[in-house]
């Protein structure tokens, strides 16, 4: 059974209880001990895929469910962020060992001093569109790996960028967890699943189907050449109704620089923009070139 913790104290008497004794008997002896997959809850078959995962590699499995107010600026949506902790618990049971659901007073008390923060890679995207997000991001994401010590960290590709500043991060704090990234779960129309879907009315989830397909449309075509990909990928988006786009943009998947021309390393499509009132993000890997 899936028990919860909502302090510190309680995790660690939790786990110190739980992590000889966690039962599970088909990993082999080269099973991780501990994995986390750090979750702001409403969870959808996207976060339960990270879960899986976790379960399937390490012998005790901590999820956090944890809305971080340091990463949403006064104007975004923390007050009205889909919160349903019991129902989250409910559809952890079996998957995970352990919520950690802290309650935010306490875990990013007004009086606190110390902010983390990866320079560089947070400068664009959604950086540039959202200052200071990933200081929030990182912050919290560092208190978490100290409070849960945990193997393998599990994260989902959909937030490429936020994936790509905290390994960066855990490098450079020499943190031990291994940053793990699991593809992106999408609904059979192609949506990328995600919390913030809940806000679309039926024709606005419609009109969000333009950034899957868009994306799509880029990986099919790709040639190697930045600059056109690009340019295609902000001219499907621009005519899509119903979306205001705010980037659009073929990237570097190391370094999130934008690339320009033909190249023959791998690149990253990403993009975002607003639905109704919502803001989307969505990314797509785009290989190589096959040449012949």
């Amino acid at each position: 059974m899936t028990q919860v913790a909502d302090t510190v104290a309680d995790l660690r008497l939790l786990l110190a209880a739980i992590a000889p004794h966690t039962g599970v008997v088909h990993l082999g002896d080269d099973a991780h001990r501990l994995g986390l997959v750090p979750t702001m809850g409403a969870l959808h078959d996207g976060h339960l895929s990270l879960v899986r995962r976790a379960r399937d590699e390490c012998r005790v499995v901590v999820v956090s469910v944890f809305v971080n107010p340091l990463q949403f600026a006064p104007d975004e949506d923390l007050a009205r962020y889909p919160r349903d902790l019991t129902r989250d618990v409910a559809l952890l049971d079996g998957l995970a060992d352990v919520v950690f659901a802290p309650d935010a007073a306490t875990f990013t008390p007004p009086e606190r001093r110390t902010t983390v923060s990866v320079a560089g890679l947070t400068a664009t995207l959604e950086g540039a569109s959202r200052p200071g997000h990933f200081d929030g991001v990182t912050t919290i994401v560092a208190k978490l790996l100290n409070v849960v010590a945990p193997d393998r960290v599990y994260f989902g590709e959909k937030d490429f960028q936020q994936l790509a500043v905290v390994r960066c991060m855990a490098a450079d704090l020499d943190v031990p967890a291994a940053v793990v990234g699991c593809p992106i779960v999408r609904d059979a129309d192609g949506l990328a699943l995600s919390s913030r879907n809940a806000y679309l009315t039926a024709a606005q989830r419609h009109d969000a189907l333009a950034l899957s397909r868009a994306l799509r449309e880029v990986a099919d075509t790709w040639d190697g050449d930045a600059t056109s990909a690009r340019r295609r990928l902000r001219r499907r988006l621009d005519g899509a109704p119903g979306v205001r786009v705010d980037y659009a943009e073929v990237v570097d998947p190391e370094t999130l620089a934008p690339l320009e021309g033909v190249g023959a390393g791998p690149a990253q499509a990403l993009v975002a923009a607003v639905v109704g009132t919502t803001r989307l993000i969505d990314n797509t890997r785009l290989e190589p070139a096959v040449r012949a």
